[in-house]
């Protein structure tokens, strides 16, 4: 089959720190790649793929300098791709709403993933919408329409990729953007209630300048609360491997949440307030625990020891592996091969 993957051009693929649409999307293409499927990945220049690559820009938007605009390059990205639209089978759309606009205009039809909730000023484009579209979690239907609903394909990850420790040393991870819908303040206030040292690693996006500045910094000390920045790729693996659990206090329906995956893929257990689809990945009381309120989350961290790493591993192992992913998005791509009705809402 003849594919076209849409991805976002802010981070390369595959990122090389935080970057969750971009690594499922990597992840994606490359399977399709060995399965025997001819794909075309709309990505930046400085993208790393077994598929074909298509760039209009020499590196990912978050690294390039002097782009007034840099939303221009998403857009001439996802027309470039529309524009080819007769030479594939189906349009794997993972940029959002933007593609989705071209839809209409397409010969052959497109696959929407979302990756986030719906916004309340993209309602007229989901009204117009006609093309099709899955979610990468139960929690993340919530408030989207029934018509042209394919299901849900839940994100994968290389678990193969994150090393196994059953061996736990003594401190929290917490491992997520700096934000408050991470909860980045709570998780350090669990920390103070328990006394247990807390490592925090993520970025600071700009819009989160503000909330660092006056809510995190001036409670990191270098001993309770320890910030050690962006984690790339070997240093999560290596925090995720010895941390004795990942510490995730959303407040916020997080339509999925990969670190959760990563760090049980690690023989890690998590603990997560009960937000999105945080109840989907973890079992509770067998790979984590998920919790309701702030004194919840403490005694559940107070009980990790009794969490199994190996069936923290297993868990993930089979659920949320790259296998399974892909089995998920070629049943999706024959559907539409085989014309799937417009008022589908199977799944």
């Amino acid at each position: 089959m003849r594919i076209a993957v849409l991805c976002p051009l802010w981070e390369q693929v595959p990122p090389p720190a935080y970057g969750g649409i971009e690594a499922v999307v990597s992840l994606l293409a490359d399977e399709l790649v060995h399965r025997g499927h001819e794909v075309t990945l709309f990505a930046s220049g400085d993208s790393v793929t077994r598929a074909t690559l298509c760039a209009v820009v020499d590196r990912s938007l978050r690294t390039s300098t002097g782009l007034a605009n840099p939303q221009f390059y998403e857009w001439a990205s996802i027309a470039s791709a529309f524009v080819r639209a007769s030479d594939f089978d189906v349009i794997h759309n993972h940029c959002g709403e933007p593609a989705m606009l071209f839809a209409a205009f397409s010969p052959r039809p497109v696959l929407t993933t979302c990756h986030g909730p719906l916004i309340v000023d993209s309602q007229v484009i989901w009204e117009r919408y006609t093309g099709y579209y899955n979610t990468i979690s139960r929690a993340a239907k919530e408030g989207l329409p029934d018509r042209n609903y394919l299901g849900v394909v839940y994100n994968g990850i290389d678990v193969e990729s994150f090393p196994f420790c059953g061996e736990k040393e003594d401190f929290l991870l917490f491992l997520s953007r700096i934000s408050p819908e991470k909860g980045t303040h709570i998780a350090i206030d669990v920390a103070r209630v328990l006394g247990q040292r807390l490592v925090l690693a993520g970025k600071v996006d700009r819009v989160d300048q503000e909330y660092y500045e006056r809510e995190i910094e001036p409670r990191i000390d270098g001993d309770l609360v320890r910030y050690v920045g962006e984690a790339d790729a070997s240093q999560k693996r290596s925090l995720f491997s010895r941390a004795r659990c990942l510490v995730h206090p959303i407040t916020w329906p997080e339509p999925f949440g990969l670190v959760m995956a990563e760090a049980m893929a690690c023989g890690t257990p998590v603990v997560a307030f009960r937000r999105g689809a945080a109840p989907e990945l973890i079992h509770h009381g067998e790979t984590g625990f998920v919790v309701d309120d702030f004194d919840a989350c403490c005694e559940a961290i107070r009980q990790v020891h009794h969490i199994s790493p190996h069936r923290c591993r297993e868990h993930v192992a089979t659920r949320f592996g790259v296998s399974q992913m892909v089995d998920g998005y070629e049943a999706l791509y024959q559907r539409l091969a085989d014309g799937a009705h417009h008022d589908d809402t199977r799944g």
